[in-house]
């Protein structure tokens, strides 16, 4: 999951011209993790948005 919205952002900013934004990819990555744990990932349900803002 993490590896491969990476790769999606750096690829839009090497091929699409767009800006590197740590911000947004945050914001993917929470999404993703939100989106996965409504469809039953339990696992990941124990992940806060917070704590990916805590890294640092």
């Amino acid at each position: 999951m993490g590896a491969y919205l990476l790769w999606k952002h750096r690829n839009s900013c090497v091929f699409e011209g767009a800006n590197p934004c740590l911000a947004e990819l945050l914001r993917n990555f929470r999404d993703e993790q939100h989106l996965w744990s409504m469809a039953g990932a339990q696992r990941l349900a124990s992940l806060s948005a917070g704590q990916a803002d805590r890294v640092g």
